[in-house]
């Protein structure tokens, strides 16, 4: 059984900025995590062997800072994939859904209409 069927005539749009943006998408995320994370392997690389409580503290508030914006970043592109996501499904083909057998009426069926 068949629950779609696709609209005669329809013709697809070509695909746009959507699929590139869907490609990219995980080069972008892998990539863009990386550079953020720098940050906080530099500092600890800077402060090895300092284990002074400034030292400690100077890394744990890089730390706070790298995980608020790696999540910022997985967040926009979580919500860039949504987007373009969205966008290459309404433009792909369109579908008819089989009819439903309407009742017309100009009354409703209390008001002398018989009902079926």
């Amino acid at each position: 059984m068949n629950c779609f069927r696709k609209l005669p005539g329809f013709t697809r749009t070509p695909a746009g900025l959507e699929t590139r943006i869907l490609r990219k998408l995980p080069a972008i995320t892998i990539f863009g995590t990386i550079a953020l994370v720098l940050p906080s392997l530099v500092v600890r690389l800077l402060e090895w062997g300092n284990i002074s409580h400034e030292a400690l503290a100077r890394i744990g508030m890089v730390d706070i800072y790298v995980t608020g914006v790696v999540v910022l970043h997985w967040t926009v592109v979580f919500t860039a994939a949504i987007g373009a996501f969205i966008v290459y499904v309404m433009k792909g083909p369109a579908y008819v859904a089989d009819a439903y057998a309407l009742v017309d009426a100009d009354k409703p069926a209390g008001e002398g209409r018989p009902t079926t």
